[in-house]
C-alpha cells in the first residue's frame, strides 16, 4: 500500500496557488542576478518580497530536519560547484558564474517549491551545455509522469539523457511529494529502472528537481553543514518544477509569466527530443 497522499480537489487548487507564487518569486528576483551582486542581497530582496508583497512565509528558514542546525535563510542559492543548499551569504557574482536559486513559499498552509538556474554574465561553453541539459533533463522527467507510470521511469529518463551527454546525476537527493508538508512521500529519484517503484495515480503531487554535475556524482558536504558541493568542483546544475498527475497526464504548477517555456519537443508532444 502506497503511503503516497492523493490531493483533494481543495488542496489542488491551494497548491496551485502557493506554486504559482513560487515560481513569481523568481520571475521578481531575474532582473537583479548581475555582476557584482552578493547572494545575501538576492536572499534578502526575495525575503521582502515574500513576506510584504505576496503574504507568503519563506518555507526554508529555520527549517530543521533531525540531525541539522535550522537553516539561517529564505531561499538557497547554489553557485558553481555547489549542488543544493547553497547560505545566501556574501559571496559575490562574477562573469560566467551559473546559479540556481531555490525558492519554497507556504501561503495558507500550503507549499509551493520550484528553482531556476541563473547565468551571470558571459558563461563557458561546458555551463552552458550543463545548464542547457539539465533543464531538458527535467523536462524529459515530467514527460514520464501520467496515470500507471511508475518512478522508475522519471530517473531512467533523467539518468538516460545527463549520462548520453557525458554528465552525472547526484544520488543523495531527490525530488519529492509536496502539499501541506515540505517534504512528503514519494521520493523521486533521478536514476533508476523503468517500470519500477511506485505507481502514479492522479492527484499525486510532487517535485521533479534532477542535480547534474558536469564532472563525477560523488558530492561532499561543507562545514556549515548545509551546502552540497561537487567532490570533484565541476560545476552542478538543477531545475525543478512541481508536478500534479492529472487523469489524462501532467500538469505543472509551478508556472509564473516569465518561466523558460519548454523545450521544443515538448510542445511538439513527444516525451523526448
Amino acid at each position: 500500500m502506497s503511503n503516497i497522499l492523493i490531493k483533494s480537489a481543495d488542496d489542488i487548487e491551494k497548491m496551485r496557488i502557493a506554486c504559482k507564487l513560487s515560481a513569481e518569486v523568481l520571475d521578481y528576483i531575474a532582473p537583479f542576478v548581475k555582476v557584482g551582486v552578493t547572494t545575501g542581497e538576492l536572499d534578502k530582496l526575495c525575503h521582502e518580497f515574500m513576506i510584504n508583497v505576496q503574504g507568503t512565509i519563506p518555507a526554508p528558514l529555520n527549517y530543521c530536519p533531525p540531525g541539522y542546525k535550522p537553516y539561517p535563510k529564505a531561499t538557497c542559492t547554489s553557485v558553481n560547484d555547489v549542488i543544493c543548499h547553497g547560505i545566501p551569504g556574501g559571496k559575490i557574482l562574477k562573469s560566467g558564474d551559473i546559479m540556481n536559486i531555490d525558492i519554497t513559499v507556504i501561503k495558507d498552509g500550503y507549499y509551493g517549491d520550484c528553482s531556476r538556474m541563473f547565468i551571470v554574465g558571459e558563461p563557458s561553453v561546458q555551463a552552458r551545455r550543463l545548464n542547457q541539459v539539465t533543464y531538458e533533463c527535467m523536462w524529459i522527467g515530467i514527460a514520464q509522469v501520467r496515470p500507471g507510470a511508475h518512478f522508475g521511469d522519471i530517473g531512467y529518463a533523467v539518468q538516460t539523457h545527463a549520462e548520453k551527454n557525458g554528465f552525472s546525476v547526484v544520488r543523495e537527493f531527490c525530488g519529492h511529494g509536496i502539499g501541506k508538508s515540505f517534504h512528503e512521500e514519494p521520493q523521486v529519484l533521478h536514476f533508476g529502472k523503468p517500470g519500477t517503484l511506485a505507481k502514479m495515480e492522479p492527484g499525486m503531487i510532487f517535485t521533479i528537481e534532477p542535480m547534474i554535475n558536469a564532472g563525477r556524482r560523488e558530492i561532499r558536504e561543507d562545514k556549515d553543514g548545509w551546502t552540497i558541493k561537487t567532490k570533484d568542483r565541476s560545476l552542478s546544475a538543477q531545475w525543478e518544477h512541481t508536478i500534479l498527475v492529472t487523469p489524462t497526464g501532467y500538469e505543472v504548477l509551478t508556472v509564473s509569466p516569465l518561466m523558460p517555456p519548454p523545450p521544443q519537443w515538448i510542445q511538439n508532444g513527444t516525451n523526448r527530443p
